[in-house]
This record gives C-alpha cells, structure tokens and sequence, in this order.
C-alpha cells in the first residue's frame, strides 16, 4: 500500500520546503524496482537512500530540478524521475531501451498519481545515433542519469549517455560513475563540450541479484558528477 502522496506546493521562499530530505526517501523507499533485472543491460537499482540525497542536492545546491524539464536517462522503474517530480520538475522524460522497465515505471507514476512523466523507448546507449527523436537538441533543462558502468559487453556505453546527454540538454547533466573511472571521463568530456564537477563521493551498494555475484552484496565506490557547457572564453 502506498502512503499517500500530495503534490508538492511551489516554495514560498528560497528557505521553505514542503518536501524534506527524509519525507522524499520515505516516498522513494515505494517505488518499485526491477522484478528481472536484465544482465546484458546491468541494470541494478538505485536506492531511495542514495536517490533522494541526489535530487535533494540537486535541487537545493544547483536549482536544477524545480520547474525544470528534467530527462532521466535509463530510467529503469522511474525512481529519480519520481523524485524530480516530487521536488517540483516541470517535467520529467524518461527514457530507456527496455520495455519492461518502463511498464514498471509508468505503474509507479500511475500509483503516485503522477501525470508529468512522459516515458519514450529509446536507446540512449547508441553512439553516434545524433539527437534523440522526439527530443531535439537542447530541449531539457537537466538530465539525470545511473549509466550502465560499462563493463562485460557494454564497454563504452556509460560515454555514449554522457555524449548522448550533451546534446540534448542545456543546462546540467548529473550522472553516477565509476570513482575508477574519474580521470577519464574528465578528459573524455571535453570532447563533448563539458566541464565537470565531483559533487559527491558515495558507496553504491549492489545487491546479490546475478548468478555470477558471488557475495551477498558488494560496495563500489562511485562518483557524483555534474556536467555543465564549458565557458566560452570569446
């Protein structure tokens, strides 16, 4: 049963805030996730923990997410979509490749009441596959997005969202990589036209989900990161 949730009032003040940090993890902690994770898709689920800290700093530290349009990279059964909406997005896109996961994702916004989420089947992981029909370039305010690592057979794939991501997206791009990986991607984003910032460093706890996990759980360190346009210096 879903606790009941009701559409967050617009901020009265830059101090007010009608959705607190552990009110939106409590909603968050509902939302349901995948039921037959997908392993070629390294799908794995992002905490309610760890998705209402995002958006919360989102939102509070960077105003990227109230009255934004927000596109949620593989959005998987919808959790940081429903977060953003709950923290006052305009909108929010959700996109991902797998139609199951967006048959959960729209059950979770049918159950929360939501009518802001549009859900689109689109392989965002696809190189050089241009803008992203039907989103044009420079459509969204903010994308959010828990790539795939890029690991086993999909080595790459967490660059293609993040080149993906550049063109669609005027504002910030936040996304969940590999600490590992860290200096590459800051020099990899320049090509796109991005500078980056570490916003967090968190431990990214993955369940036992896949018959080759050997252990009950495993912690990966993983960065937070925000991408912005790099200045024009002209």
């Amino acid at each position: 049963m879903f606790a009941i949730y009701h559409k967050r009032k617009r901020r009265t003040g830059n101090n007010s805030r009608d959705m607190r940090l552990k009110e939106l993890e409590g909603y968050l902690q509902q939302v349901r996730s995948f039921e037959e994770p997908k392993v070629l898709l390294e799908q794995y689920p992002t905490s309610a923990h760890i998705a209402a800290h995002l958006l919360y700093t989102m939102d509070s530290t960077y105003g990227d997410v109230e009255d934004k349009v927000v596109c949620d990279f593989g959005v998987g059964g919808g959790i940081l979509s429903i977060g953003a909406i709950m923290l006052g997005a305009g909108m929010c896109i959700g996109c991902d490749i797998d139609d199951d996961a967006l048959e959960i994702a729209r059950a979770n916004a049918d159950e929360f009441e939501i009518d802001n989420l549009e859900l689109l089947r689109v392989d965002v992981g696809t190189r050089h596959a241009g803008h992203l029909p039907p989103l044009p370039i420079g459509s969204v305010d903010t994308v959010i997005m828990n790539p795939p690592f890029g690991t086993k057979k999909n080595a790459g794939i967490d660059m293609n969202f993040l080149e993906q991501a550049s063109r669609i997206c005027t504002g910030a791009i936040y996304s969940l990589n590999k600490t590992s990986t860290r200096a590459f991607i800051q020099r990899k984003c320049r090509s796109f036209g991005l500078e980056m910032e570490v916003v967090a460093e968190l431990r990214y706890d993955i369940p036992q989900m896949y018959k080759f996990h050997k252990k009950k759980s495993v912690d990966v360190e993983v960065d937070f990161l925000r991408f912005t346009p790099t200045a024009d210096d002209s």
